[in-house]
This record gives structure tokens, sequence and C-alpha cells, in this order.
């Protein structure tokens, strides 16, 4: 039968995975605003948080069951759809503005969401013209 795993390593796991994640946000918040022009990797975090990037990411990993890159492509794509969200920016200034070239933010958004960038903004707009004429719609109704 394993050892059970003392309560104070269990806390101080779950503290990094905090610290991880609120220095992903920082970081990507930066980004975004054009603080930082340079996207951060694991090693970078590890740094941050003054830790060995091998132990943040064992210690994630047996925090969660997912890796750091998990947390920190999740989030990038969360933004990525934000931004994309804004019909007055091009795709390819989203991507500049997340530190990707555009053929490399289009092979990152795929992957994750399934469609391209452009697709995804196109199925976004079909779906808010699709609300606007419902709303209409029922305005006219009533």
């Amino acid at each position: 039968m394993p050892m059970p795993i003392p309560k104070k390593l269990l806390a101080r796991q779950h503290e990094i995975t905090a610290d991880f994640r609120r220095e992903v946000d920082r970081h990507l918040a930066d980004i975004v605003a054009g603080r930082a022009t340079e996207m951060f990797e694991v090693r970078d975090l590890a740094g941050v948080l003054c830790i060995h990037p091998t132990h943040l990411s064992n210690t994630i990993k047996l925090a969660t069951g997912h890796p750091p890159c998990y947390f920190f492509e999740a989030r990038l794509m969360e933004i990525s759809r934000e931004l994309l969200h804004d019909p007055r920016r091009s795709v390819a200034d989203i991507a500049a503005n997340l530190t990707y070239d555009p053929s490399n933010f289009t092979k990152f958004f795929k992957r994750f969401q399934g469609c391209t960038p452009k697709q995804y903004r196109e199925q976004v707009w079909a779906a808010q013209r699709a609300a606007l004429m419902e709303a209409n719609a029922e305005t006219v109704t009533i």
C-alpha cells in the first residue's frame, strides 16, 4: 500500500499550481496589452516562481493531472477567441499581438479549436446575425 502524501506537501502543490496559473494570466495580459513582446515558456514561468522547471512541471502534473502547457494553451485559446470577436482586428494583427506569425497562429488555433481563426470568426458572426434576426422577429411578433 502506498504511503499517503502529507497534507503540507499537498498544500504546497496547490499553492505552486495557483501561483503558476496566476503568472500565466499576468503574462498573457502583458502580451495582449503590449507590455511583453515574447511569449514565456515553462522555464521562464518557473524562474518567476523561483523553482526548477522540472519541479514545476511535475508538481502541476501531480496536482491537476495536466502538464503546465495545458493551462497555458487553454488560457491562450480563451484570449484568442475573445480577440477574434472584434471585427476591427485582422487575424494577422491578433496573431502578431500574441507573438505568432499568422500561419503558426492559424495552426495553433486550428489544433485546439478544430477550425481556423477565420472560420471561427465567421461562425461567431453567423450566430450573432441569427440571434439579432431572432430578436427582431420576437419584437415584430410582440
